[in-house]
């Protein structure tokens, strides 16, 4: 007798004419129990701020991952991770060198629990000097596209500093100017123009100035979550023609420009904007990253020189971004997570 969604009949009399629940007691019809989800075969802790526990622990995320054996349960940050799980991930994005130290030592002492991602890896895309680093000594082929960074200064103190290094090296405006450190909070994400050298004095250090390139108004945020790569359009800032630049002085800041709100995706725009980057060019940029950041949750800003075919300027990395405004991040979540599993697998199996 199976009972695995199968129908088991003993001793069927094809000319009985009952009906209904005694049809079945009769025949002795045994049906099996309603369908229910999968034993629990992924445990993922995670260890996320409020906002974006609302934003990426959607209902459909959660069902979904249920449906397929993976339970999310909540970290208590204050209670030593060996006392909690046991767990086969570790999903996390906190601030703090006390939760890091703590991470790190639980990864260290377990190491067959995948931990996502390393703290001093994070670190490092956290700071807008040090995550460009690794793109700007990429050298990747040239075959789809040459993909490069803009020039930038940092700045850590004296402002008034600022309109003097910036001749001294050359610096053409306008200029964008971005917090040094990404921390999570809206302020790290504020942007400013700057269309004359006095004004620049006026910023507020520590923080970046890159060279703005004029791209369209588009920029095209590429999402990575482990070898899968999502790409989508997103409004961004104008272009600035040199007319505009000798008219205009000051700085002003601009709202956030990667919100849901402003996708492209859609939008009548010049093709030449619109067209995406070459498939093989993101694949080449994400495996790369990948090992040299390493880290799985991450995405990359990235803008196509107006005018040009295939010069592409990395300008940002953030880690763990916001996945709910992905199309279809859920199910691309948790295959994900199925992978993991599977790669732990494999690797026993070879050993």
């Amino acid at each position: 007798m199976r009972l695995n969604g199968e129908i088991s009949i003993a001793n069927v009399d094809d000319d009985d004419d009952g009906d209904g629940e005694r049809k079945e007691n009769e025949l002795g019809l045994i049906r099996s129990p309603t369908p229910t989800a999968p034993p629990t075969r992924l445990v993922v802790g995670y260890a996320l701020t409020s906002k974006k526990r609302q934003s990426f622990l959607q209902p459909k995320l959660l069902a979904l991952a249920r449906s397929k054996g993976i339970l999310f349960i909540a970290v208590d940050v204050k209670q030593p991770l060996s006392d909690q799980g046991p767990f086969d991930v570790v999903l996390h994005k906190l601030a703090g060198k006390e939760w890091s130290q703590m991470i790190e030592d639980y990864g260290q002492k377990n190491p067959n629990v995948t931990v996502l991602d390393p703290p001093d890896a994070i670190e490092h895309v956290n700071n807008r000097q040090s995550m460009l680093e690794d793109v700007a000594d990429l050298n990747l082929p040239d075959y789809y596209g040459r993909v490069t960074v803009p020039r930038q200064l940092v700045f850590t103190t004296d402002p008034s500093s600022i309109p003097h290094e910036v001749t001294k090296e050359g610096l053409k405006l306008p200029l964008v100017a971005k917090p040094l450190v990404v921390d999570g909070s809206a302020k790290s994400h504020e942007l400013f123009l700057a269309y004359d050298k006095v004004s620049l004095a006026k910023l507020e250090p520590p923080l970046v100035l890159q060279e703005f390139v004029n791209h369209g108004g588009v920029l095209f945020k590429v999402y990575i979550i482990g070898e899968f790569i999502k790409v989508v359009r997103r409004f961004s800032l104008p272009d600035v023609c040199k007319r505009e630049l000798s008219k205009i002085a000051g700085v002003f800041p601009f709202p956030r420009v990667s919100c849901a709100s402003a996708s492209a995706d859609g939008a009548d725009l010049d093709p030449k904007v619109a067209e995406l980057p070459p498939s093989p060019l993101l694949e080449m940029l994400a495996r790369e990253l990948r090992l040299r950041l390493g880290l799985q949750l991450f995405n990359v800003d990235i803008i196509r020189e107006y005018g040009t075919r295939d010069l592409y300027y990395i300008i940002d990395i953030n880690y763990f971004p916001g996945y709910g405004k992905m199309p279809d991040y859920e199910h691309t979540f948790t295959e994900f997570l199925l992978s993991l599993e599977q790669s732990k697998y494999e690797k026993v199996l070879v050993a």
